[in-house]
């Protein structure tokens, strides 16, 4: 269930985060972009298991969120680049620590897969 509202319990705003956050690809959006602006076929290059379709989609919703942006320049053809904005800057510790638990964990991780 979506809640307008994430007060309910001291639980809603973990669900909240994740509402925001979570699908597959997302935090390894925000993980690359917290190092650098990136164009998509960049990101497609750092993610090859993602399909173009996925990725837009993410990057879409992440811009929807505030946590990216998107600037488009005037060529041709069209360069396209994808940031961080201030907003989504503030997620870099909990990027960070989900990183730090993978790599920590990466071999039981690996045996689950």
């Amino acid at each position: 269930m979506t809640h307008t509202s994430y007060d309910c319990n001291a639980g809603c705003p973990v669900e909240a985060t994740l509402e925001i956050i979570g699908g597959k690809w997302k935090g390894v959006i925000l993980y690359h972009l917290l190092s650098d602006t990136l164009r998509f076929n960049h990101l497609r290059r750092l993610m090859p298991d993602v399909t173009q379709k996925m990725l837009t989609k993410q990057l879409r919703e992440l811009e929807a969120d505030q946590l990216i942006c998107r600037k488009v320049y005037p060529e041709v053809p069209p360069r396209v680049e994808y940031s961080m904005t201030e907003y989504g800057l503030t997620l870099a510790p909990i990027v960070s620590a989900l990183q730090k638990w993978g790599i920590e964990h990466l071999g039981r991780i690996a045996q689950e897969l």
